[in-house]
């Protein structure tokens, strides 16, 4: 195994919070030997190298929580127990009309027995203005 081989120690992290890598097994700093799960003095900090454009993200991820309020509240259940609706913020905004974008919305709410035309108003209003989430540029590669 080599010396670049690393994996996490922690778990996923959130947006802001720091990453830590352990080396393998018999892999350390010179002097100090093998680094051990149980000593977190010993861990290394690493730095992320990639950036991410947080402000859309969290945009991103208050439009998905008020989709999943919105649904529990279509399909009267909870999140657990919804049917399976698949909707894609980032193909809806790939489409060029307004109207093709209700579609493909009406389209993924077919089995809800509720009216879903406010939903569908509100959220294309939502979308209005987002961009497309491209991947991370990385920096210093």
């Amino acid at each position: 195994m080599s010396a670049a081989s690393t994996e996490t120690s922690a778990p996923l992290p959130t947006a802001g919070s720091r990453v830590f890598f352990q080396a393998a097994p018999g892999v350390g700093c010179a002097g100090t030997g093998p680094i051990t799960r149980d000593d977190p003095v010993q861990k290394k900090q690493g730095k992320v190298t990639v950036k991410y454009d947080r402000k859309e993200l969290r945009k991103r991820l208050v439009l998905e929580e008020w989709i999943i309020e919105q649904l529990s509240e279509l399909y009267d259940c909870e999140e657990e127990e919804m049917p399976e609706v698949e909707i894609d913020i980032d193909d809806l905004l790939e489409v060029s009309s307004e109207d093709e974008r209700a579609s493909k919305l009406q389209e993924s709410l077919i089995d809800c027995y509720k009216p879903t035309e406010d939903f569908v108003r509100e959220l294309l209003g939502r979308i209005r203005g987002m961009r497309k989430l491209s991947a991370p540029t990385k920096k210093g590669l």
